[in-house]
């Protein structure tokens, strides 16, 4: 965000001229009413009133054009700003929310609109203004000491008050936008899972929860309001006292023949004009909070998703992978799901991932696929960490199909196509290799078929074979298929199983988790994950062998041999 910041200081600097502009051209009501009551009054001149009349207007309408280009700046400069981070933050938003514990981010685009909001808000424009306080201030001492010296007064005092308004309110603020993401999370889970909370009558406990949740939101409003209207009550009534000891002292002043009655009236007016950012900025505290928290958040964001890019373009890869040493631990939680897992899969060669539910199969998968990173240890793609591959290059040489299958608002075809440009051969040579070309032109439209918000038109068989569809859309080198099976009925197993079977031969390193014997019948390796931990890993005849000895009691997804089952 800093660099950022320095890239489009010149929209911030050109504003900061124009401000220079306004405030001084704002002098210029003042200085006519000093001229009015010094000059022209007691000159009775009509050709001077006329002069002074026109240059004041010539000078405020270059004022408001200066404005309108100034708050012009600041939007194109918001603009152009969403345009640039708004790509950024998505695919940093993407990566958090698919990292375990990255739910802090989720907002983030939100963010970039809190930012845009600020910018072509008027609180901004506080800010460029309120530095000119010790102008207007200087400019009342040289009207006299003791205007001068009220002025600063009060000027002390309004910041001060600014001062203890951050110290009173930031921590609240934060706690409240905390409170309030915690909330909207909550609701979306529940939109997600609406089908289950209507079908076993839900929703009476889901609404207690986000009652005590929004309860604990509404409290924080509360306490924010209450600190704002009184913070709102004391600078208005300060900013209303100041001036009224200001007019009070010029007609001390007036009335000791220090200083004429335009002198008066023009230091009042001038202290009003120097006061009234700052009051400004007071009354919209909360979204100058809410502005920079969410300018800190974009920065941890994007530095995050700074750390994780590469340049270096690295060949395409033959599909070897290796783990070493891998443990792994979700943030909140200090006991590992993955301890010490250490094993190596040569390119073409296929791997049987089985275990007992829980033995942490889905969360291996997500850190061979460098979706989560690793606590500790290191998996390689062809000797290089998986970390070190730019994911948009490495992205099209994977194929992976998780155990719930998402699909997106479109078409089947821009699906398979991983949403980008379609391909009609290359989307129909995905399909026909996972088998599922048949099934889609039953569809009403073929691969053209609308599939709705998340796949609702589908079945869940029907998106899982889709979901292969992608996951081997472009030929990938390396095809990670976690419960493919889940869903599907027999003709989709069958199709599945050939799939499978044409994986292997075209030399593709497959590795699928599955708790059907039929899926692993071919795998070259087999490895039985328990505790997050490595029982066996080898040949699938090694692995076998071992288990017919007895050397490991099997799991319940292993498919046994005839002796093992006998004993």
């Amino acid at each position: 965000m800093h660099s950022l910041f320095r890239q489009f200081r010149p929209f911030f600097l050109y504003a900061g001229l124009f401000s220079a502009a306004i405030n001084l051209l704002l002098l210029m009501p003042s200085l006519y009413m000093l001229q009015v009551f010094d000059r022209v009054i007691s000159s009775r001149s009509g050709e001077t009133l006329t002069m002074l009349t026109l240059a004041t207007v010539v000078a405020l309408g270059m004022m408001a054009l200066l404005e309108a280009l100034r708050a012009r700046l600041l939007s194109a400069a918001a603009v152009a700003m969403d345009a640039q981070i708004g790509p950024q933050v998505l695919d940093g938003l993407l990566g958090e929310a698919a990292r375990a514990g990255g739910s802090d981010y989720v907002h983030g685009l939100r963010d970039v609109a809190t930012l845009r909001s600020f910018f072509t808000g008027s609180g901004i424009f506080a800010l460029f203004d309120a530095p000119w306080l010790p102008f207007y201030v200087l400019i009342a001492f040289l009207f006299h000491p003791l205007l001068g010296t009220i002025a600063l007064i009060g000027a002390v005092a309004l910041l001060a008050l600014v001062v203890v308004n951050e110290r009173l309110s930031h921590a609240g603020l934060d706690r409240l936008a905390a409170d309030a993401r915690q909330s909207t999370r909550y609701i979306d889970a529940s939109l997600r899972n609406a089908e289950v909370v209507s079908a076993m009558g839900m929703l009476p406990a889901l609404t207690r929860r986000w009652m005590a949740l929004n309860g604990a939101v509404e409290q924080r409003q509360l306490e924010s309001g209450r600190l704002a209207a009184r913070m709102n009550g004391t600078s208005k009534f300060l900013r209303q006292f100041v001036q009224t000891a200001m007019l009070c002292a010029g007609a001390w002043l007036v009335i000791g023949q220090h200083v004429s009655g335009g002198v008066m009236m023009a230091a009042t007016i001038i202290l009003g004009r120097a006061l009234a950012p700052v009051e400004m900025l007071i009354g919209g505290w909360r979204g100058l909070i809410e502005a920079r928290s969410a300018w800190q958040r974009l920065d941890d964001l994007l530095q995050r998703r700074r750390s994780r890019e590469h340049n270096t373009a690295l060949p395409r890869p033959s599909g070897q992978i290796a783990a070493e040493r891998l443990v792994f631990n979700l943030p909140d939680s200090e006991k590992a799901i993955i301890k010490g897992v250490s094993f190596e899969l040569q390119a073409g060669e296929s791997l049987g991932l089985i275990g007992p539910s829980a033995a942490g199969k889905s969360t291996l998968l997500r850190l061979l696929l460098g979706i989560w990173t690793p606590c500790s240890g290191v998996v390689r793609v062809d000797g290089a960490d998986i970390d070190s591959w730019p994911r948009s290059r490495l992205g099209k040489y994977i194929g992976y199909l998780p155990q719930d299958v998402e699909l997106f608002s479109g078409t089947i075809a821009e699906n398979i196509a991983r949403l980008g440009e379609p391909d009609p051969q290359t989307v129909i040579a995905a399909a026909q290799r996972a088998n599922a070309h048949e099934m889609i032109l039953r569809l009403p439209q073929g691969y053209d078929t609308e599939i709705g918000e998340g796949g609702t038109a589908l079945s869940g068989g029907q998106r899982q074979r889709i979901g292969l569809a992608r996951a081997l859309y472009g030929k990938p080198r390396i095809v990670v298929l976690d419960e493919p099976n889940a869903n599907l009925d027999g003709e989709g197993e069958a199709a599945l199983t050939e799939a499978l079977a044409a994986l292997r031969q075209s030399g593709v390193t497959l590795i699928v988790v599955s708790h059907r014997p039929s899926l692993l019948a071919g795998v070259d390796k087999l490895l039985i994950l328990k505790d997050g931990r490595v029982e066996l890993f080898g040949p699938r005849s090694e692995v076998l062998s071992r288990l017919t000895r007895g050397a490991v009691p099997p799991p319940s997804s292993m498919p046994q041999p005839a002796a093992a089952r006998r004993a």
